[in-house]
Order: C-alpha cells, then sequence, then structure tokens
C-alpha cells in the first residue's frame, strides 16, 4: 500500500515531463504565409481562382513556391511571395501569369499568415520565417540541451542532498517557468524560460526514476520503473489533445503547465528513500521512515535497522570505524563511473546505447510526421503506440532477463533500418509499417535502458548513472534532426547512420551482466562484483550476512542494504 501510494504520486508528474518535452510540436508551427500587403485589397488571384481575401486562398495552398496575385484599391498590382513581394510595372489586366518588369521589395510590411488551424504560435508571434526562421529551428534543440544539462545537474544533486528534496524542487521548477513560458514578452526570454523549464523537467524524470526504483521491491520493479514511461507517453496524448482544443499558443502553453499543480501541493509529503538515508548513515531517518511503511503496509514484524546492516561499528584493534565506513561518505561525481576497467567498459556501453535508443527514437518519429491526415490524431497515436511497445519489453525483461530483451530488440532495429532500404517508394502502405516497427523496437531498447542502468549501478552513484546515461540521450535527441537533414545527401543515409549504431550497441551488450532477480547494489565493489564473479575493488568478497539483510528488507519492498562480516 505505502509502495503504491509513493508510486503513483511520483510518475503523474512524469506525465508532465511528457507534455513540456512535446509542447514545441504545436507551439512552434510554422504555417502557410506570405508577405504583408502594402495597402487595402480589392482583389485576390490564385491561379485561376479569384477571392476577396486572402482567407479564402489558404486551402488551395500547396507548395512555398506558390505566390498569390493582389489587387490594391489604388490600381497597384502585387505578386506576394513566402519572403518577397514584387510590384508589376504594368498594372492594366489582373491576371496571374505575367511577363512584364517588376520590382522585387524585401517583406517590410510584416506577414499574412493561415491561422486557420492555429490562431498564434511563437513563429507567428515574432515572425520567426524566412531570414529568421533559423530562430524557431532552434526552439527543440535548446530545449533539448536544457535536457541534456538538467539531467546531469540535478543526477548528481540527488545524490549528494537526496531525492525527495530534488524532486519537490523541480516539480515546483516545472509549474512556475511553464507559466512563465506564456509571459514572456520576446524570443529570447522565450527560449530562456524554456531552457530552465527543460532543465527541472530533465532532473524531475531521472531523480523520479531513481526513487521509485529504490522503494519498489525485485518481483514489481520491472513493471512499475517501465511504466514511468507510460505516463511519459500519456503526456504526449495529453499535448495531442490540448493542441486540439486550444489554438493560441499563450493559452496552450497555460493548460498544459497546470497539470503540474497538482503534484506540487503534495509532492512534501514524500519520504526519503531508505536506501539514500543508509548510504549517507542517516540511520535514525531510515528507521522513521521504515517504521512509517511497516504501518501503512500492516506488517506486525518490526524492522530494524541495526539487524540490517553494521551501524558506526568499531574496529576493535584500532577503535575506529572500518574502511567502508569512509568510503560511503566520500562525496561522488562522475569520474566513479570509469572506476575500474569493468565499471569503465560498462559506463561506454550503456551510454552508446542510451545514444543509439534516443537517436533512432527520433529519427523514426520525424520520419512518421509526413503519413499525412489529421496531425493532432498521429500525435495521439505515436503516445499510445508506446504502451503496447511497453507492456511488451516488461514481459521480455521478466522472463528472458534485461539484458537478452535489450541485444534482440537493437538488432531488430538494424535489420528494419536495412528493410526498409529495399521497399519500393512507392509501397506508402509497407513503408510505414516498417518505421512503426522500427520504432517499435527502438521503442522497447529506449525503455528498459533506464531500468537497466539504474540495476547495474550501486546506490552512492545510482542517480548520477541515469543522469549522465540521459545526458547521452539527449546528445542524441539534439543530433535526430540534423541526422534527419542528411535526407538531401541520400534518402536512406539517416536510416543507416542508426541502424550501423543500434547494430554496435546491440554487440556491446553482449559484455554487460544480466540483473533479473538481483538485488541492487549499494557499493561500487559490490557493483565490480556482479560483473567479473571475482573478488571485489577493495579485495573482499561479500558475505552471506547480505543474504539474510536482503530477505528481511523484501519484506517492505526494500532492496539489498550492504552490510560488513
Amino acid at each position: 500500500r505505502f509502495q503504491a501510494y509513493v508510486y503513483f504520486a511520483s510518475v503523474f508528474q512524469a506525465m508532465s515531463c511528457g507534455i513540456h518535452y512535446l509542447a514545441s510540436v504545436f507551439m512552434a508551427v510554422t504555417p502557410n504565409f506570405v508577405c504583408g500587403i502594402p495597402g487595402n485589397v480589392s482583389s485576390i488571384l490564385f491561379y485561376n481562382s479569384s477571392k476577396a481575401s486572402l482567407e479564402d486562398i489558404w486551402t488551395m495552398w500547396t507548395s512555398t513556391e506558390n505566390y498569390v496575385v493582389a489587387e490594391l484599391e489604388n490600381g497597384e498590382i502585387w505578386e506576394l511571395n513566402q519572403c518577397s513581394k514584387s510590384k508589376r510595372e504594368v498594372s492594366f489586366d489582373l491576371a496571374y501569369e505575367y511577363k512584364g518588369n517588376k520590382t522585387i521589395f524585401s517583406c517590410s510590411d510584416g506577414f499574412l499568415y493561415d491561422d486557420t488551424k492555429w490562431k498564434s504560435t511563437v513563429v507567428t508571434q515574432w515572425d520567426l520565417v524566412c531570414d529568421r526562421e533559423w530562430l524557431a529551428k532552434l526552439i527543440q534543440p535548446t530545449f533539448m540541451l536544457g535536457v541534456l544539462v538538467g539531467a546531469v545537474i540535478f543526477g548528481d544533486i540527488a545524490d549528494r542532498l537526496g531525492r525527495q528534496r530534488v524532486m519537490w524542487f523541480t516539480s515546483a521548477g516545472q509549474f512556475v517557468f511553464g507559466i512563465a513560458v506564456a509571459f514572456t514578452f520576446d524570443y529570447y526570454s522565450f527560449v530562456i524560460v524554456r531552457f530552465l523549464l527543460a532543465m527541472v523537467s530533465s532532473g524531475y524524470l531521472v531523480v523520479a526514476f531513481v526513487y521509485v526504483t529504490e522503494f519498489v521491491g525485485i518481483k514489481a520493479r520491472t513493471w512499475a520503473s517501465m511504466h514511468v514511461h507510460a505516463f511519459f507517453a500519456l503526456g504526449i496524448m495529453v499535448v495531442a489533445l490540448v493542441g486540439f482544443l486550444v489554438r493560441t499558443w499563450w493559452l496552450y502553453q497555460i493548460f498544459l503547465s497546470i497539470a503540474t499543480l497538482p503534484f506540487v501541493l503534495c509532492c512534501w509529503m514524500l519520504p526519503e528513500t531508505p536506501l539514500w538515508l543508509l548510504s549517507e548513515k542517516r540511520y535514525e531517518d531510515a528507521q522513521k521512515v521504515i517504521n512509517i511503511m511497516a504501518r501503512w503496509n500492516k506488517v506486525s514484524t518490526p524492522c530494524k535497522v541495526s539487524e540490517l546492516c553494521s551501524v558506526q561499528r568499531e574496529d576493535p584493534s584500532t577503535g575506529r570505524t572500518s574502511a567502508n565506513d569512509t568510503s560511503s561518505t566520500k562525496k561522488h561525481n562522475i569520474l566513479d563511473l570509469f572506476c575500474n576497467w569493468y565499471i569503465a567498459r560498462r559506463t561506454i556501453t550503456i551510454w552508446l546505447v542510451w545514444f543509439t535508443g534516443s537517436l533512432g527514437y527520433y529519427v523514426f518519429s520525424l520520419s512518421s510526421v509526413n503519413l499525412g491526415g489529421n496531425e493532432y490524431l498521429n500525435l495521439f497515436l505515436i503516445g499510445a503506440v508506446e504502451l503496447p511497445c511497453y507492456i511488451i519489453a516488461c514481459i521480455g525483461m521478466d522472463r528472458l532477463g534485461r539484458r537478452n530483451t535489450l541485444i534482440p530488440f537493437l538488432i531488430l532495429s538494424a535489420l528494419i533500418c536495412v528493410l526498409i532500404m529495399f521497399i519500393p517508394q512507392d509501397f506508402n502502405v509497407l513503408i510505414i509499417l516498417a518505421n512503426m516497427a522500427g520504432k517499435f523496437s527502438i521503442g522497447v531498447a529506449f525503455g528498459l535502458i533506464y531500468l537497466y542502468t539504474a540495476e547495474l549501478y550501486p546506490t552512492i552513484v545510482r542517480s548520477l548513472a541515469v543522469g549522465s546515461g540521459s545526458m547521452m540521450c539527449r546528445v542524441g535527441s539534439v543530433v535526430a534532426p540534423f541526422c534527419v537533414y542528411l535526407r538531401s545527401v541520400w534518402i536512406f543515409l539517416p536510416l543507416l547512420l542508426v541502424g550501423i549504431m543500434a547494430l554496435l550497441s546491440g554487440i556491446l551488450t553482449l559484455m554487460l551482466p544480466e540483473t533479473l532477480g538481483k538485488p541492487l547494489t549499494n557499493t561500487l565493489e559490490e557493483a565490480t562484483e556482479m560483473g567479473r564473479n571475482k573478488e571485489n575493488c577493495s579485495g573482499k568478497t561479500p558475505t552471506a550476512d547480505s543474504g539474510a539483510a536482503l530477505e528481511k528488507i523484501e519484506m517492505f519492498g526494500q532492496e539489498r542494504i550492504s552490510t560488513e562480516k
């Protein structure tokens, strides 16, 4: 009961992370547009169709190469293109085709936008078109850069200050910065506030994942951790729904940010994880949390921390605490992820899988936007397709293991990339199905890598490991749009790169240890031992006391607390 309360309270906020990550899909959309008209219009001509106003021709607009012929009340005839306008020297006859002399002008009178779908977007708000188009293309990459920075910063802070404090700060930050985005006064303030929003959103997602992993027992760990992503996918569906209902970007942003408010009001009641408290030697605080868990879960036999681990035991020969006590109070940083060859090789492989999963996920997603039809429904389905993906991943991880599920789906995604290259271009339905299969397979790998990373590293650096992995993930998401641009070089080049990366990641994953059914480790020595089944970094080996301790603490949904003989 206690773990269920903590879990659903924590993962509810993950939905808002999915909301903010995908908000720019509609908020920064570029509608059809032409140069502004320098005067009052009396007639509009588009090909052979004459209209009274420009709004009437948007339904016929098919290409950026189109232009509009406008006749003003003073008799002047102008050709309106997207990034320029030209005045006809001879204006006796209103015709679409004109071979005479024209004077070209810049769009000094602003732009006219198609508002049939969106009343306003950030693009129309600040004219992010033509020579300012690159600013619009930087909106999502700069957000992902903030995600990258936040994953590392807050992952490290959570290992130092605790999970609960960081979760409260980042969830409150999501609400504050989310609302602030709607009231930004220019493009640069908009980008800066969204960068801060990205940092706290990423920080929450990373720390919340570690938080629920440390609270949930081994039996439910797989399903619980994977369905953190399911709530993220629900956030994507919320974006599609709100985008369909609200067509003004700042109102759209406010409605999306309100979803954060309920958790902000109650997150301060969430406790710190006993694993982190024990790693910081705060035994009394850990005992209080365990006692609360026992009362909620109606466990009659009290669980004593003193029975699970050595509490400040002194060495009888020296009168000082053991070496492990000293090392546990050490402040850890990213260099600890490379403390020896086994951990370093594990870190490099995990980072590569994170990068590949994100790169493949966004390359397949960006390819799917050309499916046509209703864009709101398409986005909704993009979120919905992730739900069965995570169910398959959970079943595979529980029955086959983490590594044995990750490797086949990475290799399968590589094979699908190759398969798409041999499908004729006029087989549209088959191409769409193959792209969705590729996204599904890379989505399984992308989903389980969170849990696999958390299980491969000990408590003292777990948030840092997941945070640094998420950093590599965001590097992949920043690179993905540029990878898609390589289609202009060769249409299959993006898929070729994804396929190569997926195949390489699958091969290297063979060297990682399996973590299915194994307790979480608490020290780097235990994590190293898990990978090589030899003496750990300090020359010590785990004792039988650890197994007995595990049996006790699993009664309360906890993971392994490291003990010394």
